[in-house]
């Protein structure tokens, strides 16, 4: 496989330090909030001279009791493609990068209670990617023995529109007022409903309509008196290799491998009935 160009792996790194970071505060956030004391149902902010500043009420008093919670989100998504190249890609004249690019997703929650600190949530939604793989001219000419060569490199887009199955394990801390932390993992099967080409010549490659990929995050729940407010930022490795080979063009033949890679930050919103 060979090596990316600096920049791209920069963008890597960069997101692997800030993954690690996230989990690193997430671990240390859970057993702070497991051992903070109980506090008592509303509670005044007083001055010096004891006169009564503000009042803080705990909301939706009893939720967390409840076996079955439901709500909606939508998510701005940031994806690539961890590609492989070809063992024999630099003869083609070409070089390839993956390009990240931004995405949306809608979907539904149900989240099953299972103890005092965990729960199972299952979030079936809608994704809209379009991923883009950056193809460079490395001295590339035409080959007589692939007509199907393009006169001139182009980068190449696959858009898709994908129904997501989530279903992910919740671990999460105590509460403490309105708010509580929580970490979450499992897999995402993904389907394929429909792709979108525009231009023939950057939306030569194609993808598998399959997929299925490992998550995990960080997320906060946020107490209201009428609803839960939860932002989470959620990564996705995929598992499988969705390149399929194509009209033996010369972006076809530079690769060998293509697997899904997402960030994403949900906005869920859960009812408080």
């Amino acid at each position: 496989m060979a090596t990316p160009h600096l920049r791209h792996q920069l963008h890597l790194y960069g997101a692997k330090i800030v993954r690690l970071g996230l989990l690193a505060l997430a671990i240390i956030t859970l057993p702070l909030g497991a051992q903070a004391q109980k506090k008592s149902r509303t509670s005044a902010s007083r001055n010096k001279r004891g006169v009564v500043k503000s009042v803080t009420t705990d909301n939706l008093v009893g939720y967390d009791d409840r076996g079955l919670h439901l709500g909606m989100y939508v998510a701005p998504n940031f994806s690539r493609y961890k590609i492989e190249r070809a063992p024999g890609y630099p003869s083609q004249g070409v070089s390839a990068n993956s390009i990240i690019s931004p995405g949306f997703s809608v979907g539904f929650l149900s989240d099953l209670r299972l103890g005092e600190y965990g729960a199972l949530t299952f979030a079936p939604g809608v994704s809209f990617l379009t991923r883009r793989i950056e193809f460079k001219n490395q001295g590339y000419s035409p080959n007589p023995l692939y007509p199907d060569d393009p006169a001139e490199i182009e980068d190449q887009e696959i858009g898709s529109t994908q129904v997501d199955f989530p279903l992910l394990f919740k671990l999460k801390s105590a509460r403490r007022r309105n708010t509580r932390m929580y970490l979450v993992g499992g897999v995402k099967p993904s389907i394929n409903i429909g792709g979108r080409r525009k231009n023939p010549e950057v939306n030569l490659l194609e993808a598998a309509d399959t997929d299925i990929a490992i998550e995990y995050g960080v997320g906060l729940d946020l107490f209201y008196p009428f609803f839960k407010f939860s932002p989470e930022l959620r990564f996705s490795h995929g598992l499988t290799n969705l390149y399929v080979p194509g009209n033996n063009d010369v972006y076809s033949r530079s690769l060998q491998s293509m697997k899904s890679n997402t960030v994403t930050l949900y906005l869920n919103i859960w009812s408080g009935r």
